[in-house]
């Protein structure tokens, strides 16, 4: 597995547990103990995917999020020790792709990275794509086109878009999509997808109604094709 991986947290312990962790997979780790100098080596260093603690001094893990996710939609994991729904939600919201409670089992970070990376195409060598009116969703390349033009979208939010798009009229529970999409043991809130569902139509929707991302209540989503 390749990738560069910008740890930032302001407890030096927790980082040199993840560098070690991490770096026995042949990742190669930079480390931020303070939001500013976490955006410095954002920019200069151009990492593959973020792991960013919430409560840090001066500035906190939200706003370098926020300031992340101005100009890219590489992947963020958030570290909290905080587990509140709220707070998961909020990062979801604001633009992360996953969210871990401390204390966390370092066996299941490393999962979790690679299972990220592995979506946004690293050590992955992948052909697919799906087309609708309207809408190219190219999982291969990570790139989503939609009325003509390149849409920007993080890497969690394009998955799910892709799984539903290619079942297409097949209803799934929001079990089944953490399941399918998240790839790997999820215990978290299944709130999770709801949110992720909610940006995605805010990104897209079909003028001429020939599909849409529905709500089967009681039962789930799915990728409806009108005929």
């Amino acid at each position: 597995m390749e990738g560069k991986i910008l740890v930032v947290d302001d407890d030096r312990n927790i980082v040199d547990l993840i560098r070690l962790y991490l770096e026995k997979e042949g990742l190669l780790i930079q480390a931020a103990y303070q939001g500013e100098e976490a955006l410095s080596l954002f920019y200069s260093w151009t990492p593959d995917l973020v792991l960013l603690d919430i409560m840090m001094p001066k500035v906190d893990g939200w706003e370098v999020l926020r300031a992340i996710r101005k100009v890219s939609s590489i992947p963020v994991i958030m570290l909290s020790a905080r587990g509140e729904t709220f707070d998961k939600v909020l990062g979801l919201e604001i633009g992360a792709d996953d969210y871990m409670v401390k204390p966390f089992d370092p066996k299941e970070l490393v999962a979790r990275v690679k299972a990220v990376l592995r979506r946004a195409g690293h050590g992955l060598q992948t052909q697919e794509k799906v087309v609708f009116p309207n809408l190219v969703i190219d999982k291969s390349e990570y790139r989503i086109t939609y009325q003509g033009q390149t849409i920007e979208i993080p890497p969690k939010e394009l998955e799910l878009f892709y799984f539903l798009a290619l079942h297409a009229n097949q209803v799934f529970t929001r079990e089944q999509l953490l399941e399918k999409v998240w790839d790997y043991d999820f215990s978290g809130d299944s709130r999770t997808v709801d949110v992720h569902i909610k940006r995605l139509r805010e990104k897209f929707h079909d003028q001429e109604k020939r599909w849409e991302l529905k709500t089967v209540w009681g039962v789930g989503y799915k990728f409806e094709v009108k005929k």
